[in-house]
């Protein structure tokens, strides 16, 4: 078992419950993406106890830090939001200059490359605009259950591309809040439910970026530099008001920033 992939998994998890922010560019941060997406595609392959040791403590991290932190994360977003939204900026941007540099930009792209990339920062930019729904459900009904099945299914397939937010996606879909309570409170039908749509969207995601990656490297680098660009702007919460806010969010960006930076260093090679 690889024992150390449990911070890892610790790391995406509470990444996953923040909209805006991605478990997938957690991944990139630490140096594990390629290896992860390797991971759940070779699971049904001759060398699955190989990617299962990869895979077990990571997914143990995640439910660790997911059933943890619910109520933290549900606390500083609503007392907090600002300066926890500007230590994950800080993260993300501190991942570019790797991602550059593993897309070989200055000497791969081409203009279609960087019309991809373009186009898909645009494309994430553009969700922060999308109206969102903050109830919580209550009833519980058959077309509830397949409403979080499915949002399980598309948040989870978000999640694992860089730059898209899974959490983002259930906001916008009317889902987060629910499924937080959910986390919050143990309501283990809705959990579970939308578990099973989380684990069916990974796996079916990581297929599709394992052939992406393979047959079309620097388009697919393209892509994802552009959605980590564009979660930026669905990051970013403008600037607040009172100078002191300005100061606790300047630090905790820089925070993020050198955050990515050493765990840069440490995770991953050059």
């Amino acid at each position: 078992m690889e024992w150390k992939n449990i911070y890892r998994g610790f790391l995406m998890g509470a990444s996953d419950l923040i909209p805006g922010v991605s478990g997938g560019t957690i991944a990139l941060i630490l140096g594990i993406y390629d290896r992860f997406i390797e991971a759940i595609n070779g699971f049904f392959s001759k060398e699955w106890k190989k990617h299962l040791a990869f895979l077990i403590p990571l997914g143990a991290g995640a439910a660790i830090a997911i059933i943890s932190l619910s109520r933290v994360i549900t606390w500083l977003i609503k007392y907090h939001p600002g300066p926890l939204q500007f230590l994950f900026l800080g993260l993300i941007a501190g991942v570019l200059p790797y991602l550059f540099h593993k897309g070989d930009v200055r000497n791969s792209f081409k203009t279609n490359h960087f019309l991809l990339l373009f186009v898909g920062a645009v494309l994430i930019g553009s969700i922060v605009f999308l109206g969102t729904n903050e109830t919580v459900i209550e009833s519980r009904s058959l077309t509830v259950y397949l409403f979080l099945f499915f949002s399980g299914i598309l948040a989870s397939a978000a999640m694992i591309l860089p730059g898209i937010s899974g959490s983002m996606i259930m906001v916008v879909i009317g889902a987060y809040n629910t499924i937080i309570y959910a986390l919050k409170e143990f309501q283990f039908d809705i959990i579970i439910v939308t578990g099973l749509g989380i684990v069916i969207g990974i796996v079916v995601m990581s297929k599709v970026i394992h052939y992406f990656l393979e047959n079309y490297y620097t388009a697919t680098f393209a892509c994802i530099i552009g959605f980590v660009i564009g979660s930026l702007v669905i990051v970013f919460p403008g600037w607040p008001g009172e100078t002191s806010q300005i100061i606790v969010s300047v630090a905790t960006f820089a925070i993020g920033l050198f955050a990515a930076y050493v765990l840069g260093k440490v995770e991953y090679k050059a």
